[in-house]
């Protein structure tokens, strides 16, 4: 019996003292983890990337034109009834906060409607909030592309022509020029909750 409580002890040790290394490694392997709040399966690099699309003024525009700074990327779509309009004043209010704090950030809104969404209609919306963000559209192939991109979900539904609705996922993503996505928002987190988490990645950066 004795030797087996040695045993148990020695094993317990051994666990303990992995998972400190573990514990101290992990910091230096990943200079952004005192930033995350989450996992993300598949790992961070299994979100973002390049997208080609269309700016207010018409013109073709890539990831690297874009994303210039550190960026809030969300998904929508300018006829949405309430979704949409509440999260993009939500990612310009958290805009507005860290520019008071010295950081600059630009909010971006990628359409997921391209039918009804022209240049100038995303153009137009964007401004509605703030004037530093971004609206952007293009064909149905370069929005697709985008949002497969960013893993979000969108469907048009069924029904009225003129006026259909479109489903779609709420995500915001923050994305650095550097390293791309870092971090992601569900629509419940407060423009005061994104400032801090992004000011916290961008100083790690």
């Amino acid at each position: 019996m004795r030797w087996i409580a040695v045993t148990a002890a020695a094993i317990a040790i051994v666990a303990v003292t992995g998972a400190a290394w573990l514990y101290t490694r992990a910091p230096g392997d990943d200079p952004f983890a005192p930033c995350r709040s989450a996992a993300v399966a598949g790992g961070t690099g299994a979100i973002g990337g390049s997208f080609t699309l269309v700016d207010k003024d018409g013109q073709t525009v890539t990831d690297k034109d874009v994303i210039t700074k550190p960026s809030l990327v969300y998904f929508g779509y300018t006829f949405c009834p309430d979704v949409c309009p509440l999260d993009s004043a939500r990612n310009a209010e958290a805009a507005d906060l860290l520019a008071e704090r010295g950081y600059d950030v630009t909010p971006v809104f990628i359409t997921i409607d391209p039918e009804r969404d022209t240049p100038q209609v995303v153009g137009e919306f964007a401004e509605v909030f703030s004037d530093r963000m971004i609206g952007l559209t293009g064909s149905p192939e370069q929005v697709k592309a985008a949002s497969q991109a960013y893993r979000t979900y969108y469907k048009k539904q069924d029904g009225d022509d003129e006026y259909y609705l479109v489903d779609h996922s709420t995500f915001t993503y923050l994305v650095l020029p550097e390293t791309g996505f870092a971090e992601f928002f569900r629509r419940d987190t407060t423009p005061e909750q994104i400032a801090q988490t992004a000011a916290c990645f961008i100083d790690h950066s």
